[in-house]
């Protein structure tokens, strides 16, 4: 009996030592929940910790909300964000994956400005020797020599698809490398809609994007001083080398019409800058930067319209929908 009750206080001893001892184990140890990857991120971390979600800080657009605006019909894609009210005041189809033509370049650069530095010296390979029928060249030779800053004038003012190929060798070595880099980066700001095969944008399989992507893409473009530089300027001239050492000239003007002038802004609205692009299969695309009479930015795009004079009219009168 003596030892049947010793045991049986053993095992009591023993039991509650396991369930005592396994908890403190188990919650000490360390768990820091601001560590964790989700779609929500925690800032000011304190008693009152609030979740920040991932698109805070962005506009959210629906496919379709063209009720109180004009109908765009000479463009398969538009959109139009207010970037410090986070709104969107104008979208049609802007999930649509289409080809971006040379809006693809807006990638470009920002991923050259996130990994380069703009006074790094390139030297081009035989890579840039593009023979597409209609592509636009800067006229980038082998051997050639000059900066990337020179390079990215060349990639947003001219659209020179031999520029974005030396930007790319630069970067990661190769053109397929790069395309990889263009991808992650394009999945971190959340354009999941988007894959990039080429870092210029002429027509190839399984290379697209949407309009609200490319708002994505922009918007964090315009975080760069130089991006913002260099899309605002509407003349550009440099001179570079060639592989012999040799001076060559760059004398270059902006392919966005509003900034020569060729094309009027609306009353009230200042356009600062942007891409354009043109290939048959993405017809004439367009993405701006643009003020309100207040200094208020907004963000605008067009995909897919039929030729360059309908893609202005249409912008044109989607900036006029900024109140």
């Amino acid at each position: 009996m003596k030892c049947t009750n010793s045991l049986i206080i053993t095992l009591c001893i023993l039991t509650l030592f396991l369930l005592t001892g396994c908890s403190e184990t188990y919650f000490a140890q360390p768990y820091d929940y601001r560590t964790r990857q989700s779609a929500f991120s925690f800032d000011n971390v304190s008693v009152s910790d609030t979740a920040t979600p991932f698109a805070a800080g962005l506009c959210v657009a629906s496919d379709e909300n063209t009720a109180d605006g004009p109908a765009l019909n000479g463009a398969v894609a538009a959109g139009l964000f207010d970037v410090n009210a986070c709104g969107t005041l104008y979208s049609k189809e802007v999930h649509e994956r289409l080809a971006p033509a040379s809006l693809t370049k807006v990638m470009t650069a920002l991923v050259a400005l996130k990994y380069g530095h703009p006074d790094d010296m390139i030297t081009a390979s035989s890579a840039v020797n593009i023979t597409e029928s209609g592509a636009q060249l800067v006229g980038i030779k082998e051997g050639d020599r000059m900066s990337l800053e020179q390079a990215l004038h060349g990639l947003l003012m001219y659209s020179g698809n031999d520029a974005a190929v030396v930007i790319a060798e630069y970067i990661s070595g190769n053109v397929d490398e790069f395309c990889k880099l263009m991808n992650e980066e394009a999945q971190k700001l959340g354009a999941t809609n988007t894959h990039f095969v080429n870092p210029h944008g002429l027509s190839a399989e399984d290379h697209y994007t949407t309009a609200y992507d490319l708002y994505l893409i922009f918007n964090e473009a315009m975080k760069y001083d130089k991006f913002r530089e260099i899309i605002g300027k509407s003349e550009y001239q440099t001179s570079y080398s060639d592989r012999d050492g040799n001076s060559k000239e760059m004398d270059i003007t902006n392919s966005n019409l509003y900034l020569t002038g060729d094309k009027n802004m609306p009353s009230g609205v200042t356009v600062l800058g942007g891409k354009t692009g043109t290939t048959n299969k993405a017809g004439s695309c367009l993405i701006l930067l643009s003020n309100d009479d207040k200094g208020n930015p907004y963000i605008s795009v067009i995909l897919k319209a039929a030729d360059k004079d309908i893609l202005y009219t249409e912008m044109t009168t989607l900036l006029e929908q900024i109140p």
